[in-house]
């Protein structure tokens, strides 16, 4: 999906890639970054933000819910993670890294609540009246008032499966009065997934009906005297998206693609943010006509379409990836043609490196020829010691 926008935009990340794995530094099923790349799309997203009056919440589950990346976001003045989960939180916590909004996608489990309101998230993203419940109740104990967002939804809304949540539209009015009844919580505002995202028919990034519902649900709040603060409104946030932000009235955006030049639109349009993310695997056998590299990093919605394979980055061939069926693990991905086994492999594609077996190799020096691993970590944000390899600090 990405592949050639990589060659084209960031050839060096492809080389630094290539000359690592065949010289025994990177094992295949790795996703490496380069890191200059990452901090320049970063500070981009973020002095537009800032022009905009923008608030940016980062998400980086689709990148192992690294730390070592969401410490460089904080230095460069980004707010605080969003975490997509309460395992995110977990690793965000470890690190000390600020939680800017927590229970988007994934609530609070009760048993980790008390110990979530202590560590003092931005705000708390709730579904329903029994959660921001136990949200006040934890509050209570605490001696706090804790802030939350109301994810809202209405019957034309898009709903990925597996995502199906929120309050209802014509509900709304009664939740807030109930909240009227709940000390410790606060409303801070409303918030729904996805309110952007890439239109294929109109080759840009262009509102869903869920935006139209956060704007629905703010004069609700507005009618029941509460002035929201946070009209959250996530989902292809990149330097692009922020003037259309604006122009509809949010003011918080949470980037996690745009921060590394991946949303679908980065695939068909000339943005800002260029990519710095690929996939690095090694051939490891030969089946039936077609080359079979390492698997791991397989994600469903990738569209990954096409690799390059080679032992230098000048003689790089493009070859066409069969990826596994739906239904089956990632073991292999096969490929067009036959390879030479020990061959480096690079592809570039739609990622989600939390739900996989990865591994996340930063990169620093990429833009100047010559790499180095900063440091390298597991799927989940925990970090390795690969023999042989020198990393620096977090």
């Amino acid at each position: 999906m990405f592949v050639e926008r990589l060659r084209k935009d960031n050839p060096r990340l492809i080389e630094a890639a290539v000359s690592l794995h065949q010289a025994g530094y990177l094992l295949p099923d790795s996703y490496v970054v380069d890191l200059e790349q990452f901090r320049r799309n970063a500070a981009r997203i973020k002095k537009e933000a800032d022009e905009k009056g923008i608030r940016l919440f980062f998400m980086l589950k689709q990148l192992g819910r690294n730390p070592y990346l969401a410490k460089e976001l904080v230095r460069l003045g980004y707010e605080g993670a969003v975490t997509v989960d309460f395992k995110e939180a977990q690793v965000m916590m470890r690190h000390r890294i600020p939680v800017a909004n927590i229970g988007h996608l994934v609530q609070v489990p009760q048993a980790m609540m008390q110990e979530v309101i202590a560590y003092g998230p931005r705000v708390v993203t709730v579904f329903s009246p029994e959660k921001a419940r136990a949200v006040g109740q934890a509050a209570q104990t605490l001696g706090k008032v804790q802030k939350i967002l109301i994810r809202v939804y209405d019957e034309s809304d898009m709903i990925y499966s597996g995502q199906t949540a929120g309050i209802a539209l014509s509900e709304l009015p009664g939740f807030l009065d109930r909240m009227k009844d709940c000390p410790g919580v606060q409303v801070a505002g409303v918030t729904s997934f996805p309110c952007y995202l890439y239109q294929e028919e109109l080759g840009d990034i262009a509102p869903t009906a869920n935006l139209r519902t956060v704007q629905k649900a703010a004069v609700i709040l507005k009618e029941h005297g509460i002035r929201p603060e946070l009209l959250n409104t996530p989902s292809a946030t990149c330097v692009r998206t922020l003037s259309q932000i604006a122009a509809d009235g949010g003011n918080c955006g949470e980037p996690g693609h745009g921060l590394t030049g991946t949303t679908p639109a980065h695939a068909k349009m000339e943005l800002e943010e260029k990519g710095c993310v690929a996939y690095v695997s090694e051939i490891s056998h030969n089946f039936s006509g077609r080359g079979c590299c390492f698997g791991g990093g397989f994600y469903r919605r990738s569209h990954v379409k096409n690799a390059l394979v080679g032992s230098r980055a000048d003689q790089m061939r493009p070859l066409r990836v069969i990826p596994p069926s739906q239904e089956s693990i990632d073991y292999h991905f096969e490929l067009s043609a036959p390879c030479q086994v020990g061959e480096t492999v690079v592809m570039a594609f739609r990622y989600q490196i939390f739900v996989t077996r990865s591994d996340v190799v930063l990169l620093e020096g990429v833009a100047q020829g010559r790499p180095r691993i900063a440091g390298v970590y597991d799927s989940l944000g925990n970090k390795k010691e690969l023999a042989g390899v020198e990393t620096e600090k977090d």
